[in-house]
């Protein structure tokens, strides 16, 4: 099993930043691939980001890619996204997730932590 906790959300204004955490503990969370995934209320959850194992590999979702920064820290079992220039339109509740797989696909990740709300006002 895999315990993940995510911290950062909040409210913030159009252009500003956040920068989210999710913190593990259970198993080794090196050999863990990691994702950001998000929901908004009476929608899917869509994939916003992802990074591999060792941190050398990340994917990220095309409405993020250039505003968003996924990274790790084994050393602390943390993951984090550096989110900037952030818009209305990225208001949602946001989830980590770990997976045996460097994937997009939310189907293949085993663990999810409870997520945390990210309000961004216009």
């Amino acid at each position: 099993q895999v315990q993940l906790v995510e911290s950062g959300g909040g409210l913030v204004q159009a252009e500003g930043s956040l920068r989210l955490s999710c913190a593990a503990s259970g198993r080794t969370f090196s050999a863990y691939a990691m994702g950001w995934f998000r929901q908004v209320p009476g929608k899917e959850r869509e994939f916003v980001s992802a990074i591999s194992r060792s941190g050398t590999w990340t994917y990220y979702a095309d409405s993020v890619k250039g505003r968003f920064t996924i990274s790790r820290d084994n050393a602390k079992n943390k993951v984090y996204v550096e989110m900037n220039s952030l818009k209305p339109e990225d208001t949602a509740v946001y989830y980590c997730a770990a997976s045996s797989r460097f994937t997009r696909r939310q189907n293949d990740y085993d663990y999810w932590g409870q997520g945390t709300q990210v309000t961004v006002s216009s």
